[in-house]
């Protein structure tokens, strides 16, 4: 499991300085349906017969590797940081222990 906070102090390139990031979870954006690999697969598709490439069944992988987006909070410029790959996620959350008093 790995917690993340939300907000981190690290070095903007943009700025060249150090600054507060605003820290999200990068997630890939819907594909397009309008791309050339896209329209050439719908078109060999088409018509009759059947699967036209092979379907990948030998899956590997049981987690994928967590991207965080970091926003600048000065010039809000984005930029994108691989932590590896976690089966848990948390954004956000305190990992520390407090104490009862």
């Amino acid at each position: 499991m790995v917690s993340c906070p939300k907000t981190m102090r690290t070095h903007c390139n943009h700025c060249n300085m150090h600054q507060t990031h605003k820290v999200s979870q990068y997630k890939a954006g819907a594909a397009s349906l309008v791309a050339q690999g896209k329209r050439r697969y719908d078109r060999k598709m088409q018509g009759f017969g059947g699967q036209k490439k092979p379907i990948f069944h030998k899956k590997a992988k049981v987690t994928k590797k967590v991207t965080l987006r970091l926003t600048c909070g000065e010039c809000r410029r984005t930029m994108m940081r691989c932590i590896g790959r976690s089966k848990q996620f948390i954004l956000g959350e305190d990992t520390g222990k407090k104490s009862d008093y």
